[in-house]
């Protein structure tokens, strides 16, 4: 149940305009301090994985790694995505409760 309320979230910030998708716009987010949130599928390779992980540790933001590329896709309504970015604090608090109820945390 909490998977779907995740995702329902990501898909209210996404129509907000409140995410961004793709590695790169993910990475600009990170480094600029804009992001409160990134959310890494969990069948990204080991390096995109890996890259994420120490990029977030080091800019100080919450990182999780969540399903599959089709699933983050779909959620926003667009083709598959490894790697998104919630740009919202009060989205971001929305979807860490709800992943950390169902203890999907890494970081």
């Amino acid at each position: 149940m909490n998977q779907n309320k995740i995702l329902s979230l990501i898909g209210l910030a996404t129509k907000a305009g409140r995410t961004v998708s793709g590695e790169f716009s993910t990475e600009k987010e990170v480094k600029s301090g804009r992001a409160a949130l990134v959310i890494v599928a969990d069948d990204a390779s080991d390096n995109t994985k890996k890259k994420f992980k120490n990029m977030c540790d080091f800019y100080h933001v919450p990182i999780y790694f969540y399903k599959d590329k089709d699933t983050l896709g779909h959620a926003m309504g667009k083709q598959f995505r490894a790697s998104l970015a919630i740009l919202d604090e009060g989205f971001a608090k929305g979807i860490r409760k709800h992943m950390d109820t169902e203890e999907n945390t890494i970081a």
